[in-house]
């Protein structure tokens, strides 16, 4: 029997942390920023549009898998793996918006992806540590190391073709 308490104070936790990393990244991304227009970008970088509804959905579900597999690891008397679960995920959150500030703001694509290379990294990691607690809960967080993964090799296309330009 699960406890309907334990899953909702997981699930506001994992959805503070998310939340507060979206907030941060929508504050310091500037895709309108002079900048980022002459910023010359492979053909394969999806259309502005897509990001927000990528990223949404994304933290979305990793804020829901996280909660569910960091309640079902306490459940299960392995509180030191979902207390674990749930430091990866603010590790994660704080690489995840650094990118941001890093891409966008200080002007640094290399650096940004050396720094998203390192979130790949942490979000595969945060999908086996949810994988402790069910198959399904690594699934939907593989699929945001995944989104991520395309975003390290779109920020090294980026870098690449841009050099040191600031």
């Amino acid at each position: 029997m699960f406890d309907s308490h334990r899953r909702r104070d997981a699930l506001v936790r994992s959805s503070v942390v998310v939340g507060s990393a979206a907030a941060v990244g929508s504050i310091l991304t500037a895709p309108n920023s002079p900048w980022y227009h002459r910023l010359d970008k492979p053909s394969w970088q999806p259309p502005p549009a897509a990001f927000p509804i990528v990223w949404t959905a994304l933290y979305a579900s990793t804020a829901v898998a996280t909660s569910l597999a960091s309640a079902d690891l306490a459940e299960s008397d392995r509180a030191d793996r979902s207390r674990a679960l749930e430091r990866a995920l603010v590790v994660n959150m704080v690489l995840n918006a650094g990118w941001t500030g890093l891409f966008f703001r200080a002007r640094r694509p290399w650096l940004a992806t050396v720094e998203c290379a390192l979130l790949t990294a942490s979000s595969v990691d945060l999908a086996r540590r949810a994988g402790a607690a069910g198959r399904g809960k690594a699934t939907s967080i593989g699929l945001y190391a995944g989104w991520c993964l395309f975003a390290t090799t779109l920020s090294g296309a980026i870098a690449r073709r841009n050099g040191t330009r600031r």
